[in-house]
């Protein structure tokens, strides 16, 4: 099998009915407010989001994603508009061995300090990702390579664990597969946010002309950019982070902000759409929201006083008895969201709906007597105390509302005493990993459209989520399917993973959908700058 242009996805998707994402466009004469030089217009990017790290080793998050997915390039991307990865700084991959990928790098290739970009650079970025490993990069992503050799300048050969690996070209797209200069990156450590901009080692469309974190960051065009994006429309773009959800869709309604990705209320939304000068266009969406048990620190967790296996496990169960999705998705979400039974979403091949058949009244409703009987015969003493951590400055506003329903949920049963605490974004994924949230809140959105995306990062061995949950049977599952080549058995694969998960509930889904964007109708390329996955890309984007 060989691949020297379109890298196609070799495993059916199928039909992909994830939600609701709101497209919005103002539609209304109102001028921008924004500037426009002697470079053309500025186009301003609005968000709620924060950023972690700049640095692609030690941030897997939207926030971050968003700048690094600007100013980094990898091998292979997909194109604004497709859903297929192909390549970017590659020339093209074949699989020249059963376990071996090969990858040609464009000629000429640099960074936007000057350094040459080459098979080195790239052989140093995924062996520094795998080095440092950090708990909230995505090093696990990278579960199947084994090695990384830079036998030529625009040569690369991958050697990766298991044989059939169909999916590697895809996690070649993702955060995990982001080129960075090597005379720049230490090897093992993340590098200061402050330092990287000051180095300039941009290889994307764009470059950070200057960088207040979590303020005002304003890019410019990339012109050593080689990949397949081209030349960006827009020269110039201001990303402006806001605080308070209502304080950017003020912005947007005078015009001082062109477009805004991630995040506007749902009711912010249904205001917008009702006005005359303003139009909301559907898509599909693939975010998913859950909670996550830590195992350490639940009640009844590996360390906490009174350990115990048997009645943690009980506690767990016993909640996912209790919650009611249809109720989260209808009063905080208006069915822009959708209910989740399975960490995999609802319409990608090999999802289950594990949780609607085990748990509840076994139709996706909960069931107060079910969680009762299941702490009882655990000898649980009721009312279990459950400390539950939400965020809503990188989940929305709205999660403030998700989350009081979710407490009113289980409180409601009799059998749980729920205390709610909310912390910011750049703290949350710090605490997180520090064992020191017991219940809390995490979202996801796909790297790549395959269900392995949504099981490794949650239940392999050095997963992303980090909660201390481990099970062999599980693990050796998902390695099966990675490399499955019959579809249909990789299609039991994927649900008998769900299923042993499931019945342990590591993580709790809640709700699928949905994405939203939010741009003035005289900037153009809107529906094309979303990608397959998450990533809102601008260099398509223009303003009139």
């Amino acid at each position: 099998m060989a691949h020297s242009s379109t890298v196609r996805p070799l495993r059916p998707l199928g039909a992909i009915s994830l939600g609701t994402a709101f497209l919005v466009a103002l539609t209304g004469c109102t001028s921008s407010k924004t500037s426009t030089g002697s470079d053309g217009p500025t186009i301003t990017v609005g968000t709620t989001d924060q950023v972690t790290s700049l640095d692609p080793a030690g941030a897997w998050d939207a926030g971050s994603g968003t700048i690094e997915s600007e100013v980094y390039a990898t091998l292979l991307s997909v194109k604004n508009g497709a859903t297929e990865v192909s390549p970017d700084l590659a020339t093209g991959i074949k699989l020249t061995g059963p376990k071996e990928y090969t990858v040609t790098l464009r000629k000429g290739l640099k960074f936007a300090n000057g350094h040459q970009l080459t098979s080195s650079d790239v052989k140093f970025s995924f062996d520094r990702t795998l080095k440092i490993a950090d708990e909230n990069g995505p090093s696990s992503l990278l579960y199947n390579l084994a090695s990384v050799a830079a036998p030529a300048p625009t040569t690369v050969v991958f050697t990766l664990k298991s044989a059939n690996d169909t999916l590697f070209p895809q996690v070649l797209s993702t955060a995990a597969g982001y080129i960075v200069d090597e005379q720049t990156f230490p090897a093992d450590k993340i590098l200061d946010d402050k330092a990287i901009v000051a180095a300039k080692p941009w290889n994307g469309p764009y470059g950070v002309t200057s960088y207040d974190k979590n303020s005002l960051v304003s890019f410019t065009q990339n012109s050593d950019y080689g990949g397949q994006l081209g030349t960006p429309k827009t020269k110039n773009i201001q990303l402006k982070y806001y605080t308070d959800a209502s304080n950017l869709k003020l912005d947007v309604q005078q015009g001082t902000v062109d477009a805004v990705y991630r995040t506007l209320t749902t009711a912010d939304l249904d205001d917008l759409a009702k006005k005359k000068d303003i139009k909301v266009h559907t898509g599909s969406g693939n975010g998913i929201r859950y909670i996550v048990f830590d195992f350490a620190t639940q009640p009844y967790g590996i360390k906490t006083k009174d350990a115990d296996k048997a009645k943690a496990l009980a506690v767990r169960q016993a909640v996912a008895d209790s919650v009611d999705r249809t109720q989260l998705a209808q009063q905080v979400y208006k069915n822009s969201y959708q209910p989740l039974y399975s960490s995999v979403p609802d319409g990608l091949t090999g999802a289950s709906d594990s949780f609607k058949s085990l748990y509840g009244d076994k139709k996706g409703g909960p069931d107060k007597a079910a969680a009762a009987a299941r702490l009882k015969a655990a000898k649980v003493t009721t009312p279990v105390t459950l400390n539950l951590q939400y965020n809503s400055d990188h989940y929305g506003s709205s999660s403030a509302d998700e989350y009081a329903l979710v407490k009113t949920q289980l409180e409601a049963t009799g059998l749980f005493k729920v205390n709610l605490q909310s912390t910011e974004w750049t703290q949350y994924g710090k605490d997180r990993i520090k064992h020191l949230y017991p219940l809390y809140q995490l979202g996801w959105y796909a790297d790549y459209l395959d269900a392995d995306n949504y099981l490794s990062p949650f239940y392999s061995a050095n997963s992303w989520v980090a909660n201390g949950y481990d099970d062999p049977a599980v693990r050796s599952l998902i390695l099966k399917e990675e490399t499955e080549t019959d579809a249909a058995q990789r299609t039991e694969l994927l649900k008998e993973a769900q299923d042993k998960a499931a019945a342990q509930v590591p993580l709790l889904p809640l709700l699928q959908g949905s994405t939203a964007i939010v741009t003035r109708t005289d900037v153009s390329g809107v529906p094309d700058a979303l990608t397959s996955a998450y990533t809102f890309r601008w260099a398509g984007l223009s303003k009139k």
